[in-house]
Formats: structure tokens, sequence, C-alpha cells
């Protein structure tokens, strides 16, 4: 790991499950197992607040800007928190844990998915649900972007949604990969998605259904490791996460690496960084000059001793997040 990257002072003491930068501030927002969403200042490395559920919290993500977050988890509410007003209250309750949630600026709703096979919308300002949509089969997990939601269900089921018509989906996916989704992010500039499994693959796909979009996608191995006999070891790849500018992503799997990825030339851009334990969660800052690494066991392996939960920043360069075009001839 680079000597140039520093860790989180007081992290999680329970295996972490998201984490997200505020828009515009380094600010970060992390869940976790032990039943807390806190928020540290990544420059001061400071905690600055925080708030509990009654069970493990399994996401995470900030409302409009710095002042408020939207969480769920096992107790299965939708909690809104008012960091200015440090004022917590539920939107409500799904039937199942919440897996997924998320914010969606231009309608200003809350969107969360979870493992009673729903999909459901808050207005957090009225602290009540405004839609309630049916799923095939339980969440794994949801992205917002722009006017579209696209979700990850069980059975690698995938839906693509417009959030101002959530009647039915816009258009309804079966994974590519041939195993478990796990993980699904949206490319910043809104033409597609990324997608991984628990099988050491990556999937680029796109949303528009026109011959010439459908061409560029591609899906691709990562996070593996052969042994002396020429044996794989494949592993899951828990974390995506898009650089806001440039558009190459990181993954992080449950070998404890990170890599950095240019997805349109297709390319690795640099060997992959190790960390002590499984790489749970990853997040760009708004700028892209920090990339934060949740290293904390995801018991892919069930119980054993494990190192204990870290969060590591870890400043980056341009060489390290710039995309690297095919040489002409």
């Amino acid at each position: 790991m680079s000597s140039a990257q520093s860790e989180l002072a007081d992290p999680p003491k329970d295996g972490i499950s998201a984490m997200s930068f505020a828009p515009e501030h380094n600010l970060l927002l992390i869940s976790s197992w032990n039943s807390e969403v806190a928020m540290h200042d990544v420059l001061t490395n400071v905690k600055k607040t925080g708030y509990t559920h009654k069970g493990a919290v399994l996401d995470c993500c900030w409302g409009v800007d710095q002042t408020k977050c939207f969480s769920g988890g096992v107790d299965r509410n939708v909690v809104h928190f008012d960091f200015e007003a440090q004022t917590e209250r539920s939107l409500g309750q799904h039937d199942k844990p919440v897996k997924g949630v998320a914010f969606q600026k231009d309608l200003g709703c809350v969107v969360s998915g979870s493992w009673d096979k729903t999909m459901r919308t808050w207005d957090h300002r009225q602290a009540q649900c405004v839609s309630n949509t049916s799923l095939p089969d339980k969440v794994f997990t949801l992205a917002v972007c722009q006017n579209r939601v696209v979700v990850g269900t069980a059975n690698r089921h995938v839906l693509i949604y417009d959030v101002r018509k959530l009647g039915e989906p816009e258009q309804e996916r079966e994974s590519s990969l041939k195993f478990q989704t796990r993980c699904i992010r949206c490319f910043p500039n809104g033409t597609g998605y990324a997608l991984s499994s628990i099988e050491g693959r990556v999937a680029m796909e796109y949303f528009e259904l026109d011959s010439a979009s459908q061409a560029k996608k591609y899906a691709f191995k990562c996070h593996r490791a052969q042994d002396e006999k020429g044996v794989d070891t494949v592993y899951p790849v828990n974390a995506l996460s898009f650089h806001p500018s440039y558009g190459t992503f990181a993954t992080g799997g449950c070998d404890g690496k990170v890599i950095m990825w240019d997805g349109e030339n297709k390319k690795r851009l640099q060997a992959p960084w190790a960390y002590p334990s499984s790489i749970a969660a990853l997040a760009f800052s708004p700028t892209g000059a920090i990339l934060a690494v949740a290293s904390s066991y995801t018991f892919e392996e069930g119980e054993k001793d494990h190192p204990p939960d870290k969060v590591f920043f870890r400043p980056m360069s341009e060489q390290e997040v710039k995309p690297r075009p095919k040489q002409g001839l």
C-alpha cells in the first residue's frame, strides 16, 4: 500500500456495509453492522457525529447536500437524519430488511430496496411512502442514475425504472453474468452501468437498446488468483466506484485488492493495491482526489479470525485515474 495514504482514526467496530462522500464536501458517511451511521471529516480525520438503528445498517446515502442523509438496514426502517438539527425520524418501514437506499435529487425523493421484494420511494419532507413497486425477488443492490433507478435482485434479475413512472420497468433484463449479482453502479455520464458478481467478473452494460450501444457492452474477469498448478481462486467483487470526472472506476474484492480500470478503453490502469481484508466498500471524493477504501471482512468464508475493520484514504494521482486511449498506428 502507498505510504501516502492515511487511515481513519475511529473506524466502525463491526463490519462496514457502505460509504458515501457528501456532494461537494470531504465528509464521509459510513454505515456498519454495529447499527451505526457515522459522519467523518476526511481532511481533519475526525468523527463529527452519528446515529444508530435498532439493528445492522446495510446502506446509507446523502440527501441533496451535506446536511441530510438516509439509511436502512435490518430493523426494516428507512431513516432520515438531519445533521444541522441533530434530529432523526423514520420515513417508514419495509416488511423485511432494507438492503439499498439512494437519493434522487431531481424529484427530491428517497428510493429504497428490500429483501421483501419491493422498491419504495419516500417523500422525506412529509415522511411518507409515495410508491411501492413489486419486484421479482429480493433486492441485493440498487443505483440511481439521472431519472433512472437500476435494481439488481436475486436470481440475476436487473430492472431499470424511470423514477417518474414506477408502475412498470422501462427494461427488465437478466444479468449477463452467470452468478449472483453483488453490486451495480451507474456510469457518471448516465449511459449505462457496471455490474459485479460473486464470481470475479464485471459487466459493462448500456441503457440504449440500439445495436450500436449494445455492441459496446462486454464483461471481464478480475479479482482472481492462480496457484502453481494453474488453478484459479475466484473472489466476489463487492464494490464498484466511478471517478466523478474521468469515468474510470475502481473495483474491490474479497481478495483484499483494489484495482483501477479504464472501462472505455478496456484497460487495467495499475497493478492491484493490497489491503488487510476483504474490500467491503469504495467511494471517490467529489473531486476524485481521494479514494476511500473499506477493508472489512465480509464473511465469505463464515466465522473466523480476521483483521480489524479499517478505512483507508488513498490520494489519487492523475496517472492512476486518467483514461489511456489506444494509441494510433
